[in-house]
């Protein structure tokens, strides 16, 4: 399966990424509307490090882990893994009771600010591929196969 993963030395911590992904999922597609609006969470975020010389920042979104927690977790059976192996959430049977986003080891699951359902990344499913690594500038975040030789 396709996963996507972040390269940290090459992240500029520019926030596009985050940008291209509100608007993807956004109801109007305008990216001013999906901001100003909308107030969609994104499911990426931009985290920075910061050391005694300089900072760092790497793209932090869902793994879709192969043995997923938050699926475990899920009450209400809103978190699935669907047939390509994807974890998904149903934010209609989602009961907003925050126990993914406890139990994600990675801390890529987000509360939505409606407070009715959590947000994370989907790779973009409804979009066809993920907008994040498309409009990433630096090429920062990579959908890559888990046995590429760039991961070895």
């Amino acid at each position: 399966m396709k996963r996507i993963y972040a390269f940290e030395d090459k992240c500029l911590g520019c926030g596009l990424c985050e940008v291209y992904c509100r608007t993807a999922h956004s109801k109007s597609k305008d990216i001013i509307k999906a901001h100003k609006e909308e107030n969609i969470v994104s499911g990426i975020s931009i985290e920075e490090i910061m050391s005694p010389k300089s900072a760092f920042y790497f793209a932090l979104q869902c793994r879709h882990c192969k043995d997923p927690k938050c699926v475990k977790a899920c009450i209400s059976g809103a978190m699935y893994k669907d047939e390509n192996d994807i974890v998904r959430n149903n934010k209609d049977k989602c009961v907003a009771c925050l126990s993914c986003v406890l139990v994600c080891p990675f801390g890529a699951i987000k509360k939505n600010t409606d407070g009715k359902a959590v947000s994370k990344c989907d790779l973009c499913v409804e979009v066809g591929s993920p907008v994040c690594v498309e409009n990433c500038p630096n090429e920062a975040i990579k959908l890559l196969d888990e046995d590429s030789e760039i991961l070895k």
